[in-house]
Formats: structure tokens, C-alpha cells, sequence
């Protein structure tokens, strides 16, 4: 019987970067990132006693998964900054624009620190 893979040993250590990368965000917010072996890794968001997470995702490139952590990331960056003022009720875009321009390069460099981490040989 012929094995299947599903994502490359070289994809899948980039992708293990990624997640290394992130790692900080998984102690502050519900999202967790699984390697799964040949399958890829699993992004899981939303947890909720006691059905589990309610969103998972499943990623075999490293640029897609780095996207979309970076994503979830930023916006909760964003969200923590205006919590409680009226301006949460604003798109993640109207409320970056907002900020001052030392908290919105504040945000790029880690963005940048992401990036470095992740593409980093070991």
C-alpha cells in the first residue's frame, strides 16, 4: 500500500518555524497550532468547554500558515489597544490607521520579528 504525503519534510519544517515563531500568542489567546505529521499542522482557534475548539484549520504551506497567524496576532494587538473605547466597534483597518504612527511601526517590527524567527535556520 502506497503512503500518502500530504506536505513536504521541507514545507513542514518551515511550517514548524512558523509555529515556533507565534509561540508567545498561544499563552495569551485561545489558538494552538498541532503538528500533525504527514497531514500538516492544524490551527485551532475558539476554544469552548466542553465541545473543544470550534475552528480548525489545516495548513501544508508555511507562507499561508505564517499569514494567517500573523493575522490573529495583529488583530488581537489591535483589539487590546482600543478594549473598552468606542472606537472597538471599528474594522481592524480603521483602528490601525488610528494609531499612532510609534504603536503602528511598534506593530510592523514585530511583524518583521515574526518573519525573522520564521525563516531562520536552525
Amino acid at each position: 500500500m502506497e503512503q500518502i504525503t500530504y506536505i513536504t519534510d521541507e514545507e513542514r519544517e518551515k511550517c514548524r518555524r512558523v509555529a515556533d515563531a507565534f509561540s508567545e500568542m498561544y499563552e495569551l489567546t485561545d489558538v494552538v497550532v498541532i503538528d500533525t505529521g504527514k497531514y500538516g499542522f492544524v490551527k485551532l482557534q475558539y476554544y469552548r468547554e466542553p465541545q473543544g475548539f470550534e475552528v480548525m484549520t489545516t495548513f501544508k504551506d508555511s507562507k499561508m500558515l505564517f499569514e494567517s497567524l500573523w493575522q490573529d496576532w495583529f488583530e488581537e494587538q489591535i483589539l487590546m489597544a482600543v478594549l473598552g473605547t468606542p472606537m472597538e466597534e471599528l474594522e481592524y483597518e480603521e483602528i490601525y490607521a488610528l494609531l499612532p504612527k510609534e504603536k503602528q511601526d511598534e506593530l510592523m517590527e514585530k511583524k518583521a520579528f515574526f518573519d525573522n524567527c520564521a525563516n531562520s535556520v536552525p
